[in-house]
């Protein structure tokens, strides 16, 4: 297959690249429709408890509330005549809005809870219609109308799910613009470093643009046929940029290696294709296959990582396969054109023999060398035993952000806060009587503050007389109750008071759904943890398939398996100790909260991946010595030191797509960013320059064990060399900064 994608390049190199800048041009007008599209939320899971709960009330009652209006009187309390009138008005208003249900507000019921303490703010409830797309289309809509001040006299500020959304929506195409700006010229500054010339700097950022433009245009496409999040386009910028510099910093190396030997620009290519493109199918293989595993999770959150990713991953080797060889075929000798100053002195003998060096030395005392850096990652993963999830609400924006602020006033400045409470709705109708009962039970319950129903409000205790507007909870089809609390949002206590609320006994021949912002939390938690086996599962075996097929053995890719789990187990526990312990929390700028399931699960995938990447990288070296008949201390020590720096150029790199999203406002794309970003670097620097030569050193021999009937397989079905590769020449100017 190689051999044919090297001579379609040689025989057809400017058709394959007229091809690839027509296909790049339509990618990129089909891509730039994909913001318009792409929607917040996602991470709840459409079969659990809570979002059918929703779905329900949705069908039935009008929708629950997803948006809270706080409205404050300019001149005194918001029951004076003028204020009333003002506000009066403004409810007039919004019932007109068809984007609009349920609108209710404190002037209409005079219910004490929709006013503050202070008698200076009022709530006005409504729920924004339509699904996903169109409710985010919608809720953008009203706040530019009335957020704001109204008829001069009223300050209205926007809370609830929909304003949450809207502003983190707003946040992460700043984000994406602001990383953009930072990653992209640091990205070009430490290629002209590496590469020491021009024209192989900007190179790799070729197959970068197109996986970029290739992923967005897949989104596009995606999110006509299905829900898409649009914070993907994060993954899809950071990993197209880093990958497509990876694979093209490995084509570009060999291949100016080769020409280092004196081979033709044809031969070049040919070797280049057949042993670095090699590595990059092997090492998109296992990347993607390790993103694939966010497919078996029900949130399009993560559902749309994994298409995302596999996206990204597939189009980047693609185009480092079939793009990046015709270039070099075209350019020739001319690849090492525009020669930075400092390149033509450097000495590239050393760098080669620093990390082989560091792998003798290793190699020489492994135990002594490995248990050190060993002891260091794991007590950088001791936050890990006592993490906890949670899942994002409003704290992830910034402090200043509107809809934060409004949650936090209606959590100082109001008894109990409708937006937060929980909704049980029962699919059928239910006598008063009955209802009651049921409602007497549930106000009962610790933290709860009151239980509204069709019937009355109650309070422990006791009951009330119906209020106005407590009609809309009942249908001659079903009943919606609400159980308002005191309990701080996703809590310990606010997720215990859902279980109690469950484990009640319902009403004779009804079968309650309980939703709300705490349900959500325990359902998505227990729909993550519920596939993360699953997920765990399919990483591990695709992993070992493709290491397996990749090298022969049945050793390696248990030990690459291992040396991964630590690096994963490092980062998480780093960013436990930092976003959830709350380390770093007034430098970065965030508050501390529990771990974001979500995010928490993508940053495995992403890490795993990103670490078996480089894990191909080295390994395809130290393979392909120890196949040309050197024993393994010498294949390991030689072949970090041909790849060493190529691993640890390609880390830098791609540390710095990922690193450029810690300035990102939003806490959960902060700790994605330095996440990913540092598993990067700690893989690179530990795990390959120190733990990979200690563990080689110490299998020995038994590193390339294989059964001998999967060795049968592995000659049948394995790739591999076809045949040896001349000796060459240290591989030059990959660094000569």
């Amino acid at each position: 297959m190689f051999e044919r994608i090297a001579e379609l390049a040689i025989r057809r190199a400017r058709l394959v690249l007229i091809v690839a800048v027509v296909a790049t041009a339509l990618m990129g007008a089909l891509g730039s429709g994909a913001f318009t599209k792409l929607l917040g939320g996602g991470f709840d899971d459409p079969a659990s408890q809570s979002t059918r709960a929703r779905d329900l009330i949705d069908t039935k009652f009008g929708g629950e509330t997803n948006l809270v209006l706080l409205v404050r009187a300019g001149d005194g309390r918001v029951d004076t005549p003028s204020a009333e009138q003002n506000g009066k008005a403004l409810v007039a208003s919004l019932r007109k809005e068809k984007s609009l249900a349920n609108v209710v507000s404190y002037w209409d019921t005079r219910n004490a809870q929709l006013l503050s303490k202070d008698g200076r703010e009022a709530m006005v409830l409504a729920h924004v219609k339509g699904d996903p797309t169109q409710q985010q289309k919608n809720a953008t809509s009203l706040l530019d109308d009335y957020d704001g001040t109204y008829n001069k006299a009223l300050t209205v500020r926007a809370g609830g799910v929909a304003a949450v959304g809207n502003d983190m929506s707003t946040q992460v195409v700043e984000d994406l613009e602001l990383a953009e700006l930072i990653a992209i010229p640091l990205t070009l500054i430490l290629l002209l470093f590496v590469f020491g010339g021009v024209v192989a700097a900007l190179l790799p950022l070729v197959i970068a643009i197109i996986a970029i433009l290739g992923s967005f245009a897949e989104l596009s496409l995606l999110a006509d046929v299905t829900s898409v999040s649009n914070t993907a386009t994060n993954l899809t910028t950071a990993l197209g940029l880093g990958l497509g510099i990876d694979y093209g910093l490995l084509m570009i190396s060999r291949f100016r290696a080769q020409l280092a030997t004196g081979a033709s620009v044809e031969d070049a290519v040919r070797r280049t294709v057949h042993t670095a493109g090699r590595t990059v199918a092997f090492s998109a293989s296992t990347v993607a296959a390790a993103l694939a595993a966010l497919l078996v999770f029900p949130q399009y959150f993560l559902r749309s990582f994994g298409f995302a990713g596999v996206g990204v991953v597939a189009i980047a080797a693609v185009s480092a396969l079939f793009v990046m060889p015709p270039l070099l075929v075209v350019l020739g000798h001319r690849v090492n054109k525009g020669q930075m100053p400092w390149a033509k002195t450097a000495n590239v003998t050393t760098r080669v023999s620093l990390w082989a060096r560091l792998a003798r030395t290793v190699m020489r005392r492994p135990a002594l060398t490995a248990l050190p850096v060993l002891a260091v990652l794991l007590v950088a993963a001791s936050p890990l035993l006592g993490i906890t999830f949670g899942t994002p609400d409003e704290r992830v924006l910034p402090k200043g952000a509107e809809s934060r602020q409004v949650s936090a006033t209606l959590q100082k400045n109001f008894n109990g806060s409708d937006n937060a409470a929980l909704q049980i709705v029962i699919g059928q109708n239910v006598d008063k009587a009955t209802l009651d009962k049921y409602a007497d039970q549930l106000s009962q319950l610790k933290g709860v503050v009151r239980v509204e129903t069709s019937t009355g409000t109650h309070t422990p205790g006791q009951e009330s007389a119906a209020g106005p507007g407590s009609a809309n909870l009942s249908r001659p089809d079903g009943q919606r109750i609400s159980v308002v609390s005191s309990l701080t949002p996703k809590s310990d206590a606010a997720q215990n008071l859902v279980s109690d609320v469950r484990a009640l006994t319902p009403p004779p021949g009804t079968h309650p759904l309980v939703g709300g912002i705490d349900a959500e939390l325990v359902d998505a938690r227990h729909s993550i943890s519920g596939r993360l086996l699953l997920a765990i599962g399919l990483v591990v075996l695709t992993t070992f398939v493709l290491l397996f097929l990749f090298t022969g053995s049945v050793v390696q890719p248990l030990r690459a398996l291992a040396l991964n789990a630590i690096t994963l187990v490092a980062t998480l526990g780093i960013m436990t100790w930092i976003f959830q312990d709350g380390h770093l929390s007034s430098l970065l700028g965030f508050t501390a909260q529990p771990m974001e399931m979500s995010m928490t699960v993508l940053m495995f995938c992403i890490v795993f991946g990103l670490s078996m990447d480089y894990e191909v990288f080295v390994t395809s070296r130290i393979k392909e010595l120890h196949d040309q008949g050197e024993d393994t201390e010498s294949a390991v020590t030689n072949g970090l030191g041909h790849t060493g720096r190529i691993v640890t150029a390609a880390a830098c790199l791609l540390a710095v797509s990922f690193f450029a999203f810690g300035t990102s406002k939003l806490s959960f794309m902060q700790m994605f960013g330095l996440g990913s970003g540092l598993a990067i670097l700690i893989d690179a620097v530990a795990i390959r320059g120190v733990l990979v030569p200690a563990a080689m050193r110490l299998l020995g021999g038994s590193a390339w064990y294989a059964p001998r009937f999967l060795r049968r397989f592995h000659s049948r079905f394995g790739l591999s060399e076809s045949a040896p590769e001349p000796a060459a020449a240290p591989e030059p100017a990959v660094s000569r900064g």
